[in-house]
């Protein structure tokens, strides 16, 4: 069972913390991350590409030349798809949606895949708690320099706190969100990964 130290916000220990082994400590699959990554990146794709068709464009209301007599190919608008400037054929027209799911049982391996990843590699630090009376950013900043933390960083609560996420705002290495929105696209996307406590048991209890 995978054991990390338990930091206090100030970054003094308050012990160690096993972790769930069946989360934190698999073999990770490095192809459902990537699958789940690129499920994830086409969910976020806005897919309202559109080009315009001969009826569309602009202009072409008139035959450009008589249809015989003048040697040249018979045509009866300048906006055909064929003429320069003319209108696409068979081109995107409708708002397009990208978004496809991958199986439940693959998307839980992905997660927890990617949570042991972050353990192997010593980039997963777990708090006691995190919490401010007001929203600060410069205590959340005091917070990052107690945990030794220069990256980009990923911070995980067991419940939405207002004050943690508003402390965090301003700084754009910074990601705070609650348990239940934790997903693979932003624990690859950040280099280290913050959990408290709380957080951390209740991903060993609902992904296990």
């Amino acid at each position: 069972m995978p054991k990390v130290a338990l930091l206090n916000q100030d970054g003094t220990e308050a012990g160690d913390i096993e972790l769930n082994e069946s989360v934190f400590g698999i073999e990770p699959n490095n192809h459902v991350i990537h699958e789940a990554v690129i499920m994830q990146r086409a969910a976020k794709r806005q897919g309202n590409h559109a080009v315009k068709n001969r009826t569309e464009v602009r202009g072409g209301g008139r035959k450009p030349w008589r249809q015989k007599g003048t040697g040249r190919a018979r045509h009866g608008s300048i906006r055909s798809p064929i003429w320069v400037g003319g209108g696409v054929t068979f081109g995107p027209t409708t708002a397009r949606n990208y978004k496809y799911k991958l199986p439940r049982k693959v998307r839980r391996l992905a997660l927890r895949s990617a949570l042991t990843n972050k353990v192997k590699s010593e980039d997963l630090i777990v708090l006691n708690d995190i919490a401010f009376d007001v929203p600060k950013t410069k205590d959340f900043i005091a917070v990052l320099d107690a945990l030794n933390v220069q990256e980009k960083v990923l911070v995980v609560t067991a419940e939405t706190n207002e004050n943690v996420i508003r402390s965090a705002n301003n700084l754009k290495n910074v990601k705070v969100i609650s348990i239940a929105e934790i997903n693979v696209l932003d624990i690859v996307a950040y280099d280290k990964l913050v959990l408290t406590k709380d957080a951390a048991e209740k991903a060993g209890e609902v992904l296990a």
